[in-house]
């Protein structure tokens, strides 16, 4: 029975401490606290959020984490009846990196990438043409107006056969006119090969032998 005391002793000790570091938290089955706000009413550490649907747009489930108040790291959302839908990854409270997005039955649908930008330093170093010299490359300095911006190759998918159907690539918003790639959607695909691979080219001469020799053993 002692034991049990000095259990539940502690048990209300530590969520005393708890109550002291937090304005607002909440208790999950396991005693863990999430969906903390501190003394001064940032968001920190991990978090479950629930949207509801409105105005037709499907409600979801989203889960992550947060620093001062800033998304940060790895968020996950979930459709209401529990797939998941989108990865995405947060940086400076913006998303950075690679994104991934699925369609209800768990397909990847598509990829993006996008770059956060650093509020302390919207700044950005680029290598641009000289104008006189055109192949020459220069370094430019440029100011980000929006807070994250589509940078990288941003990919498409068949969700049925996973067949790449589109690639674009982006540089700092600015989508790259030459680094788009439109392919059939319905084309087969290797499960174990990457999609984009060109076909291996078999030389003219050894389609010639090819068509000239005879099987051993033939009449």
């Amino acid at each position: 029975m002692n034991k049990f005391y000095i259990v539940l002793f502690l048990l209300m000790m530590s969520q005393s401490l708890v109550a002291q570091q937090w304005i607002d938290y909440v208790l999950t089955p396991r005693g863990d606290t999430i969906n903390r706000v501190d003394k001064q009413k940032m968001k920190q550490g991990p978090w479950s959020l629930h949207y509801e649907q409105v105005r037709g747009e499907p409600g979801f489930d989203e889960e992550g984490y947060f620093e001062n108040d800033k998304k940060e790291g790895v968020w996950k959302k979930y459709s209401l009846m529990g797939d998941l839908i989108a990865k995405e990854f947060y940086k400076f409270g913006y998303r950075d990196g690679k994104q991934q997005y699925y369609t209800s039955l768990g397909d990847l649908q598509r990829e993006e990438s996008w770059k956060a930008v650093n509020p302390k330093n919207p700044y950005d170093t680029i290598l641009v043409p000289d104008l006189d010299h055109p192949d020459v490359m220069i370094e430019k300095i440029i100011k980000h107006e929006s807070a994250e911006v589509k940078n990288g190759t941003w990919t498409y998918y068949n969700s049925a056969t996973g067949a790449v159907v589109k690639t674009e690539k982006f540089i700092f918003g600015q989508v790259d006119k030459g680094q788009v790639t439109t392919l059939d959607p319905n084309r087969k695909i290797s499960p174990n090969k990457d999609s984009l691979a060109p076909a291996k080219q078999i030389p003219k001469e050894v389609k010639q032998w090819n068509k000239t020799k005879k099987p051993k053993g033939g009449g």
